[in-house]
């Protein structure tokens, strides 16, 4: 299962980035450039999401709902430039509450859209292993 949010969640409006900006993923310390020009990268979560950026760079983030924000395998922890995210909506919210190992900068990489204007650090945990992408 792959596509866009299903209609029950409405779509977010948010501001995709405007120049080149760059995302580290902890634990692995792999470090990636998003360009906005190649955004949405896929059709898996919002367009210009984490989830998406993970995917494009080979960095494997489980989504086992396919980014449709309706599991929360893809949890992450912003651990730099959470100010530059899109504001979480209510289905994540909800989603998160019950979130093994909760942080106040825990995301849905699938819902999680940086606008750019810093670069991001962010953490996936432990139980959610970052191993390279097999397509």
């Amino acid at each position: 299962m792959v596509g866009p949010n299903p209609d029950y969640i409405p779509p977010k409006n948010v501001a995709l980035p405007a120049r080149k900006y760059r995302v580290k993923f902890l634990p692995q310390e792999l470090e990636v450039e998003v360009d906005p020009a190649k955004i949405p990268y896929a059709h898996t979560g919002l367009p210009g999401s984490l989830l998406q950026t993970a995917i494009a760079h080979k960095v494997f983030l489980n989504h086992m709902c396919g980014g449709m924000c309706s599991c929360t395998t893809c949890h992450l922890v912003v651990r730099e430039g959470i100010e530059s995210c899109s504001p979480q909506q209510e289905a994540e919210v909800l989603l998160l509450q019950d979130v093994a190992n909760f942080e106040a900068n825990s995301r849905l990489a699938c819902q999680c859209v940086p606008d750019g204007t810093r670069d991001l650090v962010v953490e996936v945990p432990s139980w959610n292993p970052t191993l390279p992408e097999v397509l």
